[in-house]
């Protein structure tokens, strides 16, 4: 098992790794709109999801995955109403890759952000 860390990518704001490899599998901690100096970026849900993907393609690199080798993604949005245009992001960033899905709207999530996305991914060993 390795532990994934880049500077790339905001540091973890708790007792936590940004992700963690094993058996060629990587699993991101959920990811919020931080940027690598720790402060939300954005404040639409638009802006947030793109903040989220650029944080999860980092994390992804530094563990030689990318976002077309994700397996399964789950996010977390604080406001259904705005499930579609965080849709509209997600289906940008994934392109034709369209690996299995949950969304869960949740109640409040860390800094007040407006999403968090944790994915699951094949690694190169």
């Amino acid at each position: 098992m390795n532990y994934v860390a880049t500077e790339q990518a905001p540091k973890a704001i708790g007792p936590y790794a940004q992700a963690v490899k094993v058996n060629g599998l990587v699993y991101t901690s959920g990811q919020i709109p931080l940027n690598t100096d720790g402060e939300v970026a954005g404040a639409t849900i638009e802006e947030q999801t793109n903040q989220v993907f650029e944080n999860l393609k980092a994390v992804l690199a530094e563990a030689n995955s990318s976002l077309n080798q994700v397996v399964k993604a789950t996010v977390f949005i604080k406001d259904m109403n705005e499930f579609g245009a965080l849709n509209e992001v997600y289906a940008k960033h994934f392109g034709e890759h369209t690996p299995a899905r949950s969304t869960v709207e949740v109640a409040r999530l860390p800094k007040d952000v407006k999403v968090e996305i944790e994915v699951v991914a094949v690694a190169a060993e």
